[in-house]
């Protein structure tokens, strides 16, 4: 079948979502410090399978500004908490101030910082409705220990799985670019996920836990 193109549909993709004003102050301070949070349609779709599982725990890997923490919350149980973990102490605290900004409880989040691996390997096993991993580094490693981390059942979300397009490009031998094919090849051979992946932000993979 041939797709015609009649329009612009990931701009259209991304313009559906409705970012509140505590979200579009998130985003611009990731811009200003660099951080590479979640496009708007990104967002959106987490929000929609955290309310899609009715999760009640979510962990995710790259706090960023809290623009993706503020997304799940949307989703999240009422009596839902979200862990997020990141390297750098300065998103953890501008995520804090959002969180705290938008009427937030402290007592629904933990904000982590510190060595990604080291960090998620003193997680609870099979604590969590949801895993969403965002940062290249050290991506295989953390998909491996997901299986772990997530109940029966549960969701991993790869948020900039295809790094915009770079991933699909095999002329492309970076770290970043390598590190997310090998993590999408392990999901896609391992009999223990089922996964799709979807163009939408930079590219999302999702897998659940069979």
């Amino acid at each position: 079948m041939t797709l015609l193109n009649r329009g612009d549909m990931f701009a259209f993709s991304e313009g559906f979502p409705h970012e509140d004003f505590f979200m579009q102050q998130a985003r611009s301070n990731g811009i200003e410090v660099g951080v590479e949070d979640p496009s708007p349609a990104v967002g959106g779709l987490l929000k929609f399978l955290v309310s899609l599982v009715r999760a009640k725990s979510v962990v995710e890997i790259g706090t960023g500004s809290g623009v993706s923490g503020l997304w799940i919350f949307q989703g999240l149980a009422p009596d839902g908490v979200l862990t997020s973990i990141d390297t750098e102490r300065e998103n953890s605290g501008n995520a804090r101030k959002v969180f705290e900004d938008s009427g937030i409880s402290p007592q629904r989040f933990r904000l982590i910082t510190g060595n990604i691996i080291t960090v998620v390997g003193k997680l609870a096993d099979k604590n969590y409705d949801i895993m969403i991993v965002r940062p290249a580094d050290d991506l295989f490693d953390v998909v491996q220990e997901s299986y772990r981390l997530l109940g029966d059942h549960g969701l991993l979300v790869i948020d900039q799985a295809l790094s915009g397009g770079k991933v699909a490009d095999p002329t492309q031998r970076d770290y970043e670019s390598i590190s997310r094919r090998d993590a999408i090849r392990a999901l896609k051979e391992d009999t223990r996920w089922s996964s799709t992946l979807l163009p939408v932000g930079a590219g999302v993979l999702i897998a659940a836990k069979l």
